[in-house]
C-alpha cells in the first residue's frame, strides 16, 4: 500500500498554493499602477530635480550650471516672503482646519437633528472649482461694492480698506476662502469613527466614562490617522495653492507664495529655476509627510 500523506501536510501545500496564486494576481493588477506612477510621477521628477542644476528655457538643451538657480532663489526676497507666508497658512490648516473639520465630525456623527442636511451644505463649496470659488470672495472682499466693506460702513462710512492688495489684511483674505471647508477632513475622521467597535465604547461606558472622556480619551486617539492624513492634505494644498491667489492678489499685499514663483518663471521662460522652485516645493512636502508620520504614529496598528 502507497505510503498516506498527512493532512496536515495536505492542508499547508494547499494554502501555500493558494496565496501563490493570490500573489500573482496581486502582482498582475500592480503592473499598471508601477508603469503609470514611472511614466507620470517617477520619471517627471527626476526629470525636474535634474533640470534644476540647469539653465534651461523648455526648448534647446539644458546647460549645467550647478547650484547657481537655488543661490539666486535664495537671494531673493519674495522666497523668504513665501517662505513665511506657507510658514503661516500651514500652522493655520494644521490647527484651526483640521480642528474645524474634526468638530464638524464629532458632531455630525452624534446624528443630531438635521445632520443630513448639515452635511449636505457643508460640502457644497467643496464641489465649487477654486477658480469660481476665488472669483466670488473677490467680489465680498472688493473695497467700493463689497458686501464685507458695505457692511462695516454701516458703522464707519469712511472704511477704505483693499482686503486683496493691503498687507496684512490680504494674507487673512487669502485664509478666509479655504479656512472653513475642510469637507475632506470631515469624512475622513467620519470613517474612523463609524469603524470603532461599538464594545469599545460600551466598556468606557461600563467603567463609568462620560460622553467628554469617551470624545477626548477614546475616539479622537483612535481617529489619530485620519487626522493626520487630514493635516498632510491640508498642508500639501497650501504648498501647492495657485489659483485662489493668481486670481485673486496675484502676489500683492506680501501673499507671494512658490507655486507663483514656480509660474511666472515659466512664463520668463526660465525653466531650470522653476524647477529648483519645484524642488523645494517638493521637499517641503516630503518633509511634511515624515514629520506628521511620526506625530501621529501612522505606521502602528490603532487596534
Amino acid at each position: 500500500m502507497g505510503k498516506m500523506i498527512p493532512l496536515k501536510n495536505i492542508f499547508s501545500n494547499s494554502m501555500k498554493s493558494a496565496r501563490i496564486k493570490t500573489l500573482i494576481w496581486v502582482y498582475i493588477f500592480l503592473v499598471p499602477s508601477v508603469v503609470i506612477f514611472l511614466s507620470f510621477y517617477l520619471v517627471p521628477i527626476v526629470t525636474v530635480i535634474f533640470t534644476s542644476f540647469t539653465k534651461w528655457d523648455g526648448f534647446n538643451k539644458p546647460q549645467f550650471i550647478g547650484l547657481n538657480n537655488f543661490i539666486k532663489l535664495f537671494s531673493t526676497n519674495v522666497f523668504y516672503e513665501s517662505l513665511f507666508n506657507l510658514l503661516g497658512w500651514s500652522a493655520i490648516a494644521a490647527t484651526i482646519h483640521v480642528g474645524f473639520g474634526v468638530l464638524v465630525a464629532f458632531v455630525l456623527n452624534k446624528k443630531p437633528f438635521g445632520w443630513k442636511f448639515t452635511r449636505a451644505v457643508f460640502m457644497i463649496p467643496n464641489v465649487i472649482s477654486i477658480a469660481a470659488w476665488s472669483m466670488i470672495y473677490k467680489y465680498f472682499f472688493r473695497n467700493d461694492i463689497g458686501i464685507l466693506n458695505t457692511f462695516l460702513r454701516i458703522f464707519d462710512s469712511d472704511i477704505q480698506i483693499n482686503w486683496f492688495f493691503e498687507a496684512p489684511y490680504a494674507f487673512w483674505a487669502i485664509t478666509l476662502t479655504w479656512l472653513f471647508y475642510s469637507v475632506v477632513v470631515t469624512l475622513l475622521v467620519m470613517g474612523d469613527l463609524m469603524a470603532i467597535p461599538e464594545s469599545v465604547r460600551e466598556g468606557a461606558i461600563i467603567d463609568g466614562a462620560n460622553a467628554w472622556q469617551m470624545a477626548w480619551l477614546i475616539d479622537l486617539p483612535l481617529c489619530r490617522n485620519a487626522i493626520g492624513v487630514g493635516i498632510i492634505c491640508s498642508i500639501t494644498a497650501r504648498i501647492a495653492m495657485y489659483e485662489a491667489i493668481y486670481l485673486t492678489t496675484n502676489g500683492a499685499g506680501k501673499t507671494m507664495n512658490l507655486p507663483v514663483i514656480l509660474v511666472r518663471s515659466i512664463m520668463d521662460g526660465n525653466y531650470g529655476y522653476a524647477n529648483a522652485v519645484a524642488v523645494i516645493m517638493l521637499i517641503v512636502g516630503v518633509l511634511t509627510l515624515w514629520v506628521v508620520d511620526k506625530a501621529f504614529k501612522m505606521d502602528e496598528k490603532i487596534y
